[in-house]
């Protein structure tokens, strides 16, 4: 038996109608819808899965610069880079945070001569370690890039002594170090979450489906099927942008019209419970190149340590899963930063992976193909269908901007307003000191403790929205103070929850932190089952399909005893 219709789907599927279509709920997806609500654009998006749930959901969690593309001479993309950076820093101050990071380096002068001709002539060769001197270099130029709205500090170099003074777990044979600042993204789901919520909230025409994919283009529209009920529907518009990322050259097949547009590369990443490697990196991101000239990183982050990551050509066809040979790739470089620490598989408490959506290249390694995005517009067949070609996590908020005034011309709509400077979701008023954040909650949630941490942590400020709907009934822990029945309540109302394994990868990180097991998988089924109008059999499948997904995609096994018996 099918499941019931959704509410949303159902006014989507009876009005028929929208300007633009967006397809793909990514983070570059969902800014293009809020910049286009934010304009008054009847706007509809459309995923084909959760919100968030791809390529979105596999990054190294950071906002950065991304001084490595200097090498590759995409000076633009770098700039916008740290500029985005910077004003993230100031929106969305709740899941972004200075992020200091730490550069190991065993030479001088290595690949100082080799940098100019890779720039200037596109030459790869062997991979040759980046020495102190072309850090340096690069360095100088990303903090200038930074600029006037400069809000972390210049680089710094230390030598040897002090190197390990700092860090005295890392490799003796390291000579120097660098240290800068980007930011780290602590729950990029979450805050695509925050994004798209503004923009629902900023326009009421405005609707976001997922679960939903497209089947079809008409020339005046595209077709739409329900994944849930696995009904058919036509929505006509005046524009469709195919957002979907990795797999935009599938949708565009699905549409009809076929692309070779995309050539994305696989990366994986290993979160470890392993206070000892937590208590090494100093609470700092370890950035640095590893033997095969691959920038990898040891980054400690909630309470763990998440390690990453790869680059391998991949197709989009298929699942991305992250491998026992990348596994050992990770652990092997965990080695050469910090010899004298003992790393195994049995620390390893989640596993993800994610293909990339960058531009199809014949460049002869993966690291240089551009991470700069680029618009396609298709107007052969009736209505423009525009593709986004790339794009990154640091600069939605630009690319979300660049591809709205595109649309918005296409459909003779003046832009009304900016993102720039925007606050994002709970990043409004966010208390920014601990001082402040302690003052913030005795007046805004008094009585909350150790709760009231949580759910300003995930929540911004918009915690105190969600601490009255726990206060307002009943309210059972269902793990620790880390989730509850009320606010699971919230996430069904707000936040469109649609599965189980939509609360557990992605409205909470109990999967990221290790903390499922079938009880709890169980528990918060069961929470969830009267709020979705779950009978029995669909119990006992969500619980079923989430510990498969953790399994197979995450690496996650709960073990072999009935989750509902």
């Amino acid at each position: 038996m099918s499941a019931p219709e959704r509410s949303v789907v159902t006014q989507v599927r009876e009005r028929g109608r929208a300007q633009v279509v967006i397809i793909g709920g990514g983070i570059n997806g969902i800014a293009t819808f809020r910049d286009l609500a934010l304009q008054g654009v009847d706007v509809l998006l459309v995923e084909r899965n959760d919100f968030a749930s791809g390529a979105s959901a596999a990054s190294s969690h950071m906002v950065h610069g991304g001084i490595r593309y200097l090498e590759n001479g995409e000076f633009r993309l770098v700039h916008e880079s740290v500029t985005e950076r910077n004003d993230l820093l100031k929106t969305a101050p709740h899941f972004v945070k200075p992020l200091k990071t730490t550069v190991p380096i065993y030479h001088f002068w290595s690949g100082l001569f080799q940098a100019p001709l890779k720039f200037l002539l596109g030459r790869s060769g062997k991979p040759t370690e980046r020495g102190a001197a072309l850090i340096k270099i690069g360095l100088t130029i990303y903090d200038v890039f930074v600029g006037p709205g400069r809000r972390t500090p210049w680089h710094r170099f230390r030598g040897h002594t002090a190197s390990l003074r700092e860090l005295p777990r890392l490799n003796p044979r390291v000579k120097y170090t660098a240290t800068y600042f980007d930011a780290s993204m602590h729950d990029p789901e979450r805050l695509a979450l925050d994004v798209l919520n503004d923009g629902l909230e900023s326009n009421r025409s405005a609707r976001a489906l997922n679960y939903v994919e497209a089947t079809g283009f008409t020339g005046t529209g595209v077709t739409l099927r329900d994944r849930e009920t696995g009904e058919n529907f036509t929505i006509e518009a005046d524009a469709v942008i195919n957002a979907s990322g990795p797999w935009a050259d599938l949708t565009n097949a699905a549409l009809g019209a076929p692309t070779h547009l995309m050539g994305g590369t696989k990366g994986s990443h290993i979160v470890l419970d392993h206070p000892e490697l937590v208590a090494a990196t100093g609470g700092r991101e370890i950035f640095f190149e590893h033997s095969d000239g691959r920038i990898v990183l040891i980054y400690p982050l909630k309470g763990r340590v998440m390690v990453g990551t790869t680059d391998i050509a991949a197709d989009p066809a298929k699942p991305a899963r992250c491998t026992e040979e990348e596994v050992d790739y990770f652990l092997d470089l965990i080695g050469d930063v910090f010899p004298d620490i003992s790393v195994s598989r049995e620390q390893i408490v989640y596993r993800f992976s994610g293909i990339r959506p960058l531009p199809a290249s014949d460049a002869s390694s993966t690291g240089q193909i551009s991470r700069d995005y680029r618009l396609v517009v298709d107007s052969s067949r009736g209505i423009p269908l525009i593709t986004l070609v790339g794009g990154k996590w640091t600069t939605f908020r630009a690319l979300g901007e660049t591809l709205s005034s595109l649309v918005l011309d296409h459909i003779g709509v003046p832009r009304a307003v900016s993102t720039k400077n925007r606050a994002i979701g709970g990043g409004r008023d966010f208390p920014m000191s601990p001082r402040a954040r302690g003052v913030w909650l005795r007046t805004r949630i008094p009585g909350s403790g150790t709760r009231g941490n949580v759910l300003l942590g995930r929540y911004g400020t918009r915690a105190a929205a969600v601490w009255d709907t726990l206060e307002a009934e009943h309210d059972e822990p269902l793990a620790g103070d880390r989730l509850s029945t009320r606010e699971l309540a919230w996430m069904v109302d707000h936040e469109h929850v649609v599965h189980l394994v939509d609360v557990i990868l992605r409205r909470t990180d109990l999967a990221f932190t290790g903390s499922v097991t079938y009880e709890l998988l169980a528990r918060v089924a069961g929470a969830l089952a009267p709020l979705l109008g779950w009978d029995e059999d669909r119990l006992a499948r969500e619980i079923d399909q989430t510990a498969n997904e953790l399994r197979e995609a995450h690496g996650i096994a709960l073990g072999t005893e009935a989750a509902h018996a």
